[in-house]
């Protein structure tokens, strides 16, 4: 396997040739804020626009997921064009985003909050106009619960729902600010076909996929996968 020497934060490290930056970053304890990156997908969704870096000889940032590693790169995660981008993106997904914290099941666990900490926006953020979605929240799964209003649009789900088991239960419908993870003729996901195997809640960062009990419903998932993948 051929390798590339780089800089990253002012830390030499080796990687992969071809590895996204990204990934060569998280590889190395760096961390690079994204909402979006799924390092088994073949093509980088680059959805999410959190992830930019700064490298050396570039005129402007770019999105780490979706660059390669070269010999010599030196980047820099903490360019202050490219927090000015993250923190432009995260408030955007704030503004349309229902902040409930409190009450929500993926409190303390939930990617956007880590994200606030690392970027030091504010939860509340005022900056942009509050304009989120008023959306009926699927219910009609025995274990978990789709709530779109919450969705952050990071194409996790819709990925691993074709990818892993080859069923595409979710996918995207609309454009603009009405775009939505839904499914097909926008049915209840308990009438999609859907195999309640829990991936999707697994990796859904935030509360937009919980289980209804987070005990039941994750036993409940994993015998249904255990069966689904040994057929």
């Amino acid at each position: 396997m051929k390798t590339v020497s780089l800089t990253i934060d002012g830390k030499k490290i080796v990687a992969r040739d071809g590895q996204k930056v990204l990934w060569a970053a998280l590889d190395n304890g760096i961390f690079i804020p994204n909402l979006c990156a799924i390092r088994k997908a073949a093509e980088p969704f680059a959805g999410c626009r959190l992830c930019f870096v700064e490298i050396e000889g570039r005129n402007g940032p770019v999105t780490s997921c979706t660059e390669p590693v070269t010999e010599g790169m030196v980047v820099n995660t903490q360019g202050l064009r490219a927090k000015r981008l993250a923190r432009t993106a995260l408030e955007l997904l704030l503004a349309s985003h229902p902040v409930d914290f409190a009450h929500c099941a993926k409190n303390r666990s939930c990617e956007l909050q880590k994200l606030c900490s690392v970027l030091g926006v504010k939860i509340n953020s005022k900056r942009f106009r509050k304009l989120v979605h008023h959306l009926p929240i699927d219910s009609s799964c025995s274990d978990f619960i789709y709530d779109p209003n919450k969705c952050v649009l990071c194409s996790r789900c819709v990925w691993v729902c074709r990818e892993r088991f080859g069923v595409g239960v979710l996918g995207f419908a609309h454009r603009g600010f009405d775009r939505v993870v839904t499914t097909f003729e926008d049915k209840p996901i308990a009438e999609s076909g859907c195999h309640v195997c829990d991936e999707c809640i697994e990796v859904c960062p935030v509360g937009a996929l919980v289980f209804k009990d987070s005990k039941k419903g994750s036993t409940a998932c994993a015998e249904r996968r255990a069966k689904i993948t040994t057929r």
